[in-house]
């Protein structure tokens, strides 16, 4: 007989269709060969149909009926995390944010035990109405991302109250809250798979909620799934987890339709692709134009993506006078995304502190050689591609360089990435999924 799974999601294509949702419908077609999974998510596009997968998303159903029917009380066992909810920040998927949250960097997480009691219906009443909302029409991040969060836990709990599961399998740190509160309520194994960390979109110094919640959630889980060896080392180093319950699962990647474009222009191009944010090095790619440029002035560089960095980049690129040779395309769809790479000379990740990298499994597919950081968990799989620290601008130029100038050496890149390819797909990384519940099941020690 199957085990089955409780998936807790909080982005899911075609709702959203960044990098964690892509992963996490990847990991769900592929793991429903192995076991009975239902996925519950915040919002959910009822058309969109998963085979053998249960999608629920809170968008589609009558939360209101379910939470005046359910028995449990409003109040949680880790509602003290809700004393910070109330605060206005703004967040994107990805994007760090100053957590400057009250003195919420000094809090004790070990007060995450105490709880807030809720005393009258009325004042539940009003918050149902007020929450219900954001599942329906609001988005999923933005300024009271914490709130969403904190109640998305709350609703989960009740709709996770009479159904029958053996593992709870949250996905980043927009679901820990929940998969908490079941564990605690249903003593059930808790699997935590981390896509992205706190820690990959502020640097080693930023501390505060996310940050907590992420660290409270990993000490109290029973297994960690990081995509990469390089987030392993994250997490025990600068969570200090133990080690012993963090197995390292590489992501996948979807089969695309693989083809070429002729470019409109004679020069070559380099492409950056991703959010232009602090943690994907936009900085650092704009050094290394500069100095690819001065060895190379036939090139064009190409940055797709937006967000926080862009105005700068854009503006350090005119002060360098080299922002003529620079594109900035915005935010593209995935069919745009591949039009672009088909015609891609170089594919450049100068990113800080990379997870893992599923854009570079893209660019691999499409045949083009790359320049990737060694800070990510894509460059512990693609053994061919070429890589420096990320803030080795000097050989990062110098590799882009010797790509552009021998067609010999970018083919050579370009076939060992395929020879790497086949042994990354999303039933590859299930198996290792499923592998680990099965030794965890078989271990029986829930905390």
């Amino acid at each position: 007989m199957k085990k089955k799974v409780l998936m807790l999601g909080w982005e899911f294509p075609p709702v959203i269709n960044g990098g964690l949702g892509v992963a996490c419908l990847g990991l769900s077609k592929a793991l429903s060969e192995f076991v009975e999974l239902t996925v519950i998510l915040p919002k959910s596009d009822p058309h969109f149909i998963v085979e053998n997968v249960e999608l629920i998303g809170l968008n589609n159903i009558d939360l209101k009926k379910i939470l005046k029917a359910s028995k449990e009380s409003f109040t949680t066992q880790y509602d003290t995390f809700a004393e910070t909810s109330y605060v206005d920040i703004d967040i994107d998927p990805y994007l760090h944010i100053s957590e400057t949250i009250g003195q919420e960097t000094n809090r004790h997480t070990e007060s995450t035990t105490k709880s807030t009691t809720i005393a009258d219906v009325e004042t539940e009443d009003l918050m149902i109405e007020k929450f219900l909302h954001v599942f329906r029409d609001g988005e999923l991040y933005g300024q009271d991302v914490i709130q969403k969060v904190i109640y998305y836990s709350k609703y989960v709990l009740r709709l996770a109250a009479e159904k029958d599961f053996d593992i709870i399998y949250a996905h980043d740190w927009m679901t820990f809250l929940a998969g908490l509160e079941l564990k605690a309520r249903m003593n059930k194994p808790l699997v935590l798979h981390v896509h992205a960390l706190d820690y990959d979109r502020g640097g080693p110094e930023s501390k505060g909620w996310i940050f907590d919640l992420e660290k409270y959630a990993m000490e109290n889980a029973d297994l960690i799934l990081p995509v990469s060896e390089y987030t392993a080392s994250v997490i025990a180093n600068h969570y200090h987890i133990d080690p012993a319950k963090i197995t390292p699962v590489h992501n996948g990647a979807d089969e695309v339709n693989v083809y070429k474009v002729e470019k409109g222009f004679p020069e070559k191009l380099v492409l950056f692709l991703g959010r232009v944010t602090g943690q994907k090095g936009p900085e650092f790619f704009l050094e290394v134009a500069s100095k690819v440029y001065e060895n190379y002035p036939k090139v064009r560089f190409v940055v797709a993506g937006t967000g926080d960095r862009l105005k700068r980049m854009i503006e350090s690129g005119a002060y360098k006078e080299i922002g003529h040779k620079f594109h900035f395309t915005g935010f593209l769809d995935k069919e745009k995304v591949h039009h672009l790479l088909a015609m891609t000379d170089v594919y450049c990740m100068p990113s800080v502190s990379e997870p893992f990298g599923l854009s570079a499994l893209e660019a691999a597919q499409f045949g083009i050689p790359m320049v990737i950081s060694k800070q990510s968990g894509v460059a512990e799989v693609l053994s061919g591609a070429l890589s420096a620290d990320y803030w080795d601008t000097d050989l990062m130029a110098d590799h882009i360089l010797a790509l552009l100038k021998s067609k010999r050496l970018a083919n050579q890149v370009v076939k060992m990435s395929n020879n790497d390819l086949k042994n990354l797909s999303w039933k590859d990384a299930a198996k290792k999924v499923n592998s680990a519940f099965d030794t965890l099941l078989e271990s029986k020690t829930v905390k």
